[in-house]
């Protein structure tokens, strides 16, 4: 990965703005905040200090990936062995006391990841360090002060550089063609099971087309007819039942690239959408052309919110948009608590570099959803689509 000095300054200049000497972190996303390596399992420790150098403490079969970050330093050790059982902690702790020395970071004030977060899942099993983490790195580190550091890092999360959006750009470019191309498979008949995996199967393979991109994969659900009212859940799931005629098909995508994320959603038609599912359609693609209209630097995120909901009030649907517009995707695919929260509560403003997903809905029980999540990410001239496919209804309908 080429150095990107552009948040390697962000970072440093966050640490000296928060007092901080160094900042130790192990969820991955922060990880790959910090050194641009995204680690696989979750045991990776990174300590990053105020005169922007890198260390890492990661597992011995992570090392090759671990080097294609931008750390200074990287110290290796095994999680197990035949010889004795050793829990994380115990593995890393002289590791990454090694790692302090190194970097000189043992003393001064030293911050670290208190707060609940949504992380991306890297990998089928995962450890979090949790409280854990507070104990290791005083035990690491006896001569620090170990100080919460969540809010440093929430705000280093929230605006991306150039280099961190072309990221998200390709993993949108990857969601795109998986678009394009599951779209092509959708038939009645077929459960949606079979319907996602028409989707998914494009993520993997289209990603190892990209140069420097050795992990990109995803997530993708399909929801139809009376399922689809479904996704406006927390969740999203697909299930047996089979697609009819007049299905409204909802299909949502979570591709990633080297841990840069998307949001995606499009919602397709079996047949010519009939009078309500053309009104649906016109109401949801004029309430996220409403809210991109009012997405610029130093826009307030309640208003980019209200603007998409003030359209579909005013077409009959505003009791079934049931939640926010969007929220911050990049670092993160889904969390809702991350900023820009755009929300009707929402104490948000927008600023140049961050990306969020737009997704203006309508969930009809016993009828089904409908909903249009867009990727944009926010320039000085307003808002850049990187998820421009499948945008009219002419698009959506499977004859």
């Amino acid at each position: 990965m080429a150095l990107d000095e552009e948040r390697i300054n962000r970072n440093v200049q966050a640490l000296k703005d928060a007092g901080l000497d160094a900042i130790a972190c192990a969820l991955p996303m922060n990880v790959l905040l910090v050194s641009g390596y995204w680690p696989v399992i979750g045991v990776s420790i990174a300590v990053f200090t105020s005169s922007g150098s890198v260390g890492l403490a990661v597992p011995e079969d992570e090392l090759q990936l671990a080097r294609t970050g931008r750390a200074d330093e990287i110290v290796t050790f095994t999680v197990g062995s035949l010889d004795e059982l050793k829990t994380t902690e115990e593995a890393i702790e002289k590791p990454l006391k090694e790692l302090a020395a190194r970097l000189g970071s043992g003393k001064g004030k030293i911050g670290f990841e208190e707060h609940a977060v949504n992380e991306p899942v890297s990998y089928v099993g995962m450890n979090l360090y949790g409280a854990s983490m507070n104990s290791l790195l005083r035990s690491a580190m006896p001569a620090a002060g170990i100080v919460p550091a969540g809010d440093v890092l929430t705000r280093l999360r929230s605006t991306l550089t150039s280099s961190e959006i072309e990221r998200v750009k390709t993993a949108c470019e990857i969601g795109s063609e998986a678009f394009q191309h599951g779209a092509t498979t959708i038939c009645a008949g077929l459960p949606e099971t079979k319907i996602a995996q028409g989707f998914r199967s494009k993520l993997s393979v289209l990603g190892q087309e990209v140069e420097g991109a050795p992990r990109a994969d995803g997530f993708v659900y399909c929801m139809s007819g009376k399922n689809s009212f479904e996704a406006s859940a927390a969740f999203q799931r697909s299930r047996q039942r089979k697609l009819r005629s007049g299905d409204l098909v909802l299909v949502h995508c979570n591709s990633y690239v080297d841990g840069f994320w998307t949001d995606i959603t499009r919602t397709y038609c079996m047949d010519e959408p009939d009078g309500k599912r053309q009104q649906m359609y016109d109401a949801v693609f004029d309430a996220s052309r409403a809210a991109m209209e009012e997405i610029r630097p130093g826009a307030k995120a309640k208003n980019v919110d209200s603007a998409a909901r003030g359209v579909l009030e005013e077409r009959g649907f505003g009791s079934k948009f049931v939640h926010g517009l969007g929220h911050a995707v990049g670092f993160v695919a889904i969390d809702h608590n991350a900023p820009p929260r755009l929300h009707p509560a929402s104490p948000d403003v927008l600023e140049v570099g961050m990306v969020l997903n737009v997704e203006p809905a309508i969930y009809i029980r016993n009828y089904g959803g409908l909903r249009h999540c867009e990727m944009v990410a926010v320039t000085k001239n307003g808002p850049m689509l990187l998820t421009d496919f499948q945008r009219a209804t002419e698009e959506l309908v499977i004859m």
